[in-house]
């Protein structure tokens, strides 16, 4: 049976007409913080009232990469009326609003509450006079220019322990293919000024990414005893369950892009008691530190044509004028040096992770591809002005749960199980054509041993590579 959920607060927390309701969020779109960050994961944002937080709510929207078709979004919001046990998923049907229907993907709810009932529920009561989810909607109609599903979630529980669960059953689908919306207002009811230094304490802990640290903070502001403070965070257990999905991830970072409380609500913001509003964004970490410069990819390539070449010649290594190295070189990671004649593979061997100097890594894996490669003669003299030479240098391994992780032509692969391993450098995928499962089971069946799909039941790594030839 379809239900679809109607507007339970239009007309009270935003226009209930839709051409009124499209000047009003365009105005605050075009008025709000502009974009600042790239490539965002979720934001959070205020749900009150537009006259009071729609600037703010707006300045989080502002965040997200419009033109991104999103596989879905998910909405979660923390309730204001039902206590239960769980998140709330909603699976009857689609969200009404006045300017139409926003697609929920009912099928993928059902199947997060088959899976996973320790943390969900597909009850809909929670659902039906909920604000706080509601409001993001019309933002994301206007902010968002490609299609898209939602998966809303009502949180009922004040248990941290619960928000874990709901945390590990989302988290595989934090990436880049899906966008998260986390609703909360901040501080309720203290004064103007106590509100300010208590929504600033508030945002410090969650820019901390540490779930831990927003728990203590929240604890340490109540024993503050700060008159008519009733919360310092009204959606907290929703907060927590994204810091629970993002703190193990070094890829991530917070951003705050704007703080207002509803004192600063022009001609209305009354000051004795307030509530407070920011927008956050969580996105992926701009490259920072291990960065090879085009003269340091010259250099890799140098080396491992200069070692082939006294290899394959005088059966000897090159000697290196290490000085002339920059600090980059310097860095002991991991490394795969293919070899191609003619386009066609002709030697590739490579180290996951080395406690040897990238620069020696590559000398030794350019012998070794030349040399070693069982699948292959070795390379003689004659060959050497038809081979080119292809470098992958690799980021660390980050064990993965779920294969939605993956991101074919951005991760190599790495399958274990017992003594069996087999990897893929993340350009297998794009020179293939393969499919997410195609690329998966060719690494367990050709480079494990495995049975084609035996990587199920197998340690699955994920990690990126910097490739030049």
């Amino acid at each position: 049976m379809i239900i679809d959920r109607k507007p339970a607060v239009a007309g009270q927390f935003y226009p209930a007409d839709k051409d009124k309701l499209q000047q009003e969020v365009q105005h605050f779109l075009q008025s709000a913080e502009p974009k600042q960050c790239n490539q965002v994961r979720a934001i959070i944002c205020p749900h009150a009232g537009y006259v009071y937080s729609g600037e703010i709510a707006a300045s989080a929207f502002n965040q997200i990469d419009a033109d991104v078709s999103y596989k879905r979004v998910f909405v979660i919001a923390s309730s204001h009326r039902d206590s239960f046990n769980g998140g709330a998923v909603y699976c009857m049907g689609n969200y009404l609003m006045p300017y139409g229907e926003v697609q929920v993907d009912t099928e993928f709810c059902k199947s997060l509450v088959e899976q996973f009932p320790d943390a969900f529920t597909d009850n809909p009561a929670p659902h039906q006079n909920e604000h706080s989810l509601e409001v993001q909607l019309p933002f994301l109609h206007y902010a968002l220019k490609t299609n898209y599903r939602i998966v809303p979630i009502i949180i009922g529980t004040f248990d941290p322990a619960v928000c874990k669960r709901i945390a590990r059953a989302l988290k595989p689908y934090l990436n880049s293919e899906n966008l998260f919306i986390i609703s909360s207002d901040f501080s309720h009811y203290p004064e103007y000024a106590d509100a300010r230094q208590v929504d600033a304490v508030t945002k410090d802990a969650i820019l901390s990414n540490n779930p831990e640290i927003l728990l203590d903070t929240l604890a340490a502001n109540s024993k503050k005893h700060i008159p008519n403070l009733a919360t310092s965070l009204c959606g907290w257990t929703s907060v927590l369950t994204l810091l629970y999905m993002t703190s193990q991830n070094d890829s991530l970072e917070y951003h705050a892009i704007k703080y207002r409380n509803s004192g600063d609500a022009k001609y209305i913001g009354e000051r004795d008691r307030v509530v407070g509003y920011w927008s956050i964004a969580v996105s992926e970490k701009k490259s920072k530190g291990f960065q090879l410069s085009d003269s340091d990819k010259e250099t890799l390539l140098d080396i491992a044509r200069k070692s082939i070449e006294d290899h394959c010649h005088h059966q000897r290594k090159p000697d290196l004028k290490t000085y002339q190295f920059s600090e980059t070189l310097e860095t002991k990671c991991g490394a795969f040096v293919s070899l191609h004649k003619k386009g066609a593979l002709r030697g590739c061997i490579g180290l996951i992770s080395s406690d040897m100097p990238l620069y020696k890594v590559i000398q030794e894996m350019a012998i070794s591809a030349c040399a070693n490669d069982h699948r292959f003669r070795s390379v003689e003299s004659e060959e050497l002005p038809d081979i080119d030479i292809e470098i992958s240098v690799l980021s660390p391994l980050q064990k993965i749960e779920d294969i939605s992780e993956i991101e074919l032509g951005k991760h190599g692969i790495l399958i274990e199980k017992y003594h069996h391993r087999g990897l893929f450098l993340p350009q297998v995928a794009t020179e293939t054509g393969w499919t997410k499962e195609e690329f998966l089971g060719h690494c367990a069946r050709d480079k494990a041993g495995l049975d084609w799909d035996e990587w199920k039941s197998a340690n699955l790594y994920i990690f990126a590579a910097t490739v030049f030839k």
